[in-house]
């Protein structure tokens, strides 16, 4: 990782140092996707198990998993698994519980009520990243506040073979149906449906550069249907005083560096011996590492910025805006309300990000790549959508109608006045 003195760096030199990797072959990928997702329209299911072949190197036969498929996965599970499984579901339900909304009611004026209601969303499609690491925990993230929410149909597409781990979440979450099916493709069947696959309203969940390019094609299109973010490459930034535990810090940004190397990870520190010593531990826990190889590739983009102070260091993480923010510092809650950007905040040195990733109960989409100034992490209010109700009685209506003609008048839309002053003649009759 390189290091950077922060007090050293012109105002240009500043901006690059928090720049994000370039996202590459962009153009590239947006093409392969629109070929991709107008295969799936045109030949449906076909063109669905051919990708499988083609990208997974999984042959299929048909793109719904059965329940006895999935009755059989749960039964393959170790009980260990199963056990973390279900603590971690119930945490990420308490947490999603706690979130459901309470409708409003405000009488403006005498005789005049307006109302903030919320209904769910009927159908949402869940993407489950699968491959080299299928995550299970995404899951849980995503159809658990699915189903708090009420949301009448629930279906969930992973790349074939699905691992035995998400079909068992599956079942535990009450997913309604579940297809084999990964990347562009998948996401163009949950957009505008296939023989087996009817579409949904909204599509939540992570993926690859595929995924996230097919996800704005379609999001773009009015006969696609919504998402739930953009999302770049996953990122760390950690903040660390000269007390902080070195190995502690330097397994957070590890973590975070072996998702993929497109990932970014940064610490901001207060002293070079601190940065040397972490760089020191860096490279003897990366050595041991499976996914090492990756991993390193991640640290090429990464680096190391040393600042004079906390207030600092929090005016550089700002700028930057994490997806995950970790401070490893002393008394780290006095420093919250200086955070402004951020997707999920991990405050001191027991609270790594692998945590909120998968059991704390905070749900672990988010967004990335600057975003976080902008948007917020997934909560239970993305499977809602909130309509306003209005009522007024006669006097109500008396009440408020000249004010309404004056405003009708001077916007020049002579109609809507007329939908007033008639009502207010009958009532003057």
């Amino acid at each position: 990782m390189k290091i950077l003195e922060y007090k050293n760096l012109s105002e240009n030199e500043k901006i690059q140092a928090l720049k994000r990797p370039a996202i590459k072959a962009k153009d590239d990928i947006v093409k392969i996707c629109k070929e991709l997702i107008a295969d799936v329209r045109q030949r449906g299911d076909k063109a669905l198990i051919e990708q499988a072949l083609n990208f997974d190197k999984v042959e299929i036969s048909s793109i719904k998993v059965s329940k006895d498929e999935i009755q059989n996965a749960s039964k393959r599970l170790s009980k260990d698994l199963k056990e973390a499984i279900k603590t971690a579901y119930n945490n990420i339900h308490s947490f999603h519980k706690a979130q459901e909304f309470k409708s409003i009611t405000v009488n403006t004026m005498p005789g005049v009520k307006c109302e903030l209601v919320s209904r769910p969303i009927d159908s949402v499609g869940l993407y489950i990243p699968g491959g080299l690491a299928p995550l299970l925990s995404t899951t849980l993230m995503l159809a658990i506040p699915a189903k708090i929410a009420k949301c009448k149909r629930i279906v969930l597409a992973s790349p074939a073979k699905i691992d035995d781990a998400i079909l068992y979440c599956a079942k535990l979450c009450g997913v309604d149906e579940v297809y084999q099916m990964g990347g562009a493709g998948a996401v163009a069947a949950l957009a505008y449906g296939s023989e087996s696959v009817k579409k949904v309203d909204k599509i939540f969940g992570p993926g690859n550069a595929f995924v996230t390019a097919a996800k704005s094609l379609v999001s773009a299109d009015i006969d696609g249907c919504a998402i739930d973010m953009q999302a770049g490459p996953s990122e760390v930034l950690v903040i660390a005083d000269d007390e902080a535990n070195v190995s502690f810090v330097a397994s957070d940004l590890l973590s975070q560096a072996e998702h993929g190397a497109d990932s970014q990870v940064i610490l901001l520190c207060l002293s070079m011996n601190f940065a040397k010593a972490l760089i020191k531990e860096l490279e003897k826990q990366l050595s041991i590492l499976p996914r090492k190889e990756i991993a390193s590739k991640a640290i090429e983009n990464s680096r190391i910025i040393i600042v004079k102070d906390l207030n600092e260091a929090l005016e550089v993480s700002n700028a930057y805006a994490p997806e995950h923010l970790i401070l490893q510092c002393k008394e780290p809650r006095k420093l919250v309300p200086l955070v402004k950007h951020a997707g999920s905040v991990f405050l001191g040195e027991f609270a790594p990000e692998s945590m909120g990733d998968y059991a704390s109960g905070t749900n672990h989409v988010l967004p990335t790549y600057g975003l976080t100034r902008v948007n917020s992490s997934l909560s239970l209010s993305d499977f809602y959508k909130k309509m306003t109700v209005q009522e007024l009685s006669k006097n109500g209506f008396k009440r408020l109608a000249k004010t309404v003609e004056i405003l009708a008048q001077a916007e020049q839309l002579q109609a809507h006045k007329n939908a007033v002053s008639i009502r207010l003649k009958s009532l003057n009759a």
